[in-house]
């Protein structure tokens, strides 16, 4: 079989909604503090606490919403313990992640001065699993109200004058595991309450998000849907990609090939993720008016060597420039019904885009597949099909090629390829039709490495990072295209 794209430039789909390029930040090891929140007292440079050159590469990204406090965080955090003068604030030990101190210096007016940093937009999730219906309402009412109240002069008391603009929040987190190992049924009837009183406030309209399953339990999916779809805007869904299984992830360096070949082959299991629990959704509403909200995936390998294991500290290969870029293509393609997507998580946890360690900052291999792909952000998905050749290891296979094509604003389309194969190159041909034009302008980025655990490190910052890329030729309207192994590839194509 040869390796052949077909791009129908004419045939759009849905708009890849920018939230597909969210990212998630919990209360878990070096996430917030020392990853964004440093203090005012720092040597590092920052603005009221904030680290300023995590939020300069961010603000590059063009992050459009980022989630907090958690993850399993959220459901044992309690709000106005991070509110009001910081020496004032209670101190406890997460008892989740690593069992350190929690002195909530970074909490509401923190979190929302870092949006605003970033210029993206706040997702909160509100506690369910251990809070109360009052206290996830006065949060809302704290937040976003604009006039007298308790909660309104508790905020002005604390410096902020006019209410905030909140549009997303979850009602709970994970409730059928640390957030309250609830059943479905239970769930859903908790569901309907609370987010009754998730209130809206003036021209303030929340979006209100419904916990969803884990990976394949399309039980949880069926039965909250049935119970409350009339009372959400968006359910969530969680799939973490490891190499083996939960007991068995491996190491995030020093790896095999086979490791490289089925932590792919598990993240390509996206696909059928959301196609299974889209079907269920389709019963209920069929008008996909229910968004679904992959609001934590990413690859999770066991914690680097001598690190807290509750700290959740990996480092980042080019196998996840892989992993990010094949999760993409296909969230792209199911933007119908896919309309936020939040990387766990987004410095020093897990699949970061950003490593710290003191005042230096590195870039992952991760981070240049979300910049590179920032050009799907609120573009519109068109019709792509593709043949590919397989890649096989091990007596399995999976296609060697992941593809997604769209047109932005101008016109201008994008197409992003994976080559997943990790010794052989590949020879795409990209036939492009429905463009109006006989010739076409066509710039390429190529990310790649010669090893499979590549890497940037302090001590090597820059040995993954993208380069032009220019294998290719154009006859007609049909690119040929060399893929290098084991890259991700973004061109660009313009009518000229």
């Amino acid at each position: 079989m040869a390796n052949k794209v077909t791009i129908n430039a004419d045939i759009a789909k849905s708009k890849i909604n920018r939230n597909i390029y969210g990212h998630f930040s919990e209360h878990l090891g070096r996430c917030i503090y020392e990853g964004f929140w440093v203090g005012e007292d720092s040597v590092i440079p920052n603005t009221q606490g904030i680290r300023n050159d995590v939020v300069e590469a961010l603000r590059n990204l063009q992050i459009p919403v980022l989630r907090w406090p958690g993850g399993c965080f959220a459901d044992e955090y309690h709000w106005k313990d991070g509110i009001g003068p910081r020496e004032g604030r209670k101190r406890m030990i997460n008892t989740h992640w690593g069992g350190v101190l929690e002195n909530n210096h970074f909490g509401t007016h923190e979190f929302m001065l870092l949006c605003e940093l970033l210029g993206c937009e706040p997702y909160i999730s509100g506690n369910v699993g251990s809070g109360t219906v009052q206290e996830m309402s006065e949060w809302v009412e704290y937040l976003t109200f604009d006039g007298v109240s308790p909660m309104a002069d508790l905020r002005k008391e604390n410096g902020r004058e006019k209410p905030w603009k909140l549009k997303y929040f979850g009602v709970g987190n994970e409730n059928w595991g640390c957030g309250g190992n609830m059943r479905p049924e239970f769930y859903a009837d908790l569901y309907r309450q609370y987010q009754t009183f998730v209130r809206n406030y003036g021209d303030n309209k929340i979006y209100k998000i419904a916990c969803g399953p884990n990976v394949d339990d399309y039980n949880w999916m069926d039965v909250v849907m049935s119970i409350a779809h009339k009372h959400m805007d968006a359910i969530s869904l969680h799939n973490y990609t490891f190499p083996g299984s939960w007991e068995d992830k491996g190491p995030a360096l020093g790896f095999d090939d086979s490791k490289w070949f089925s932590t792919l082959k598990n993240t390509l299991r996206m696909e059928e993720l959301i196609t299974k629990h889209s079907a269920i959704m389709d019963k209920y509403d069929p008008d996909k008016r229910v968004g679904m909200i992959i609001d934590e995936w990413g690859t999770w390998y066991d914690v680097e060597p001598g690190t807290n294991p509750g700290f959740l500290y990996q480092q980042n290969t080019i196998r996840d420039a892989l992993v990010a870029g094949i999760n993409l293509n296909i969230f792209h393609e199911h933007s119908d019904r896919v309309v936020m997507a939040n990387l766990a998580q987004i410095v020093n946890v897990l699949q970061s885009v950003i490593l710290t360690e003191g005042e230096k900052m590195i870039l992952t291999p991760t981070y240049h597949v979300l910049d590179m792909y920032k050009v799907h952000q609120d573009a519109t998905l068109v019709q792509t099909n593709y043949e590919s050749d397989l890649y096989e290891l091990n007596g399995e296979q999976i296609d060697q090629l992941s593809v997604s094509a769209s047109r932005d604003s101008e016109g201008k389309l994008h197409v992003s390829l994976c080559n997943l194969h990790h010794q052989n190159g590949a020879d795409v041909s990209v036939e492009l039709r429905g463009l109006s034009g006989g010739s076409f302008k066509v710039l390429g980025t190529e990310l790649t490495a010669d090893q499979l655990d590549a890497h940037n490190s302090f001590e090597s910052p820059n040995s993954v990072q993208p380069k032009p890329f220019s294998a290719f030729t154009v006859q007609g309207g049909t690119l040929s295209v060399k893929l290098s192994p084991m890259s991700v590839t973004v061109l660009e194509i313009v009518e000229a």
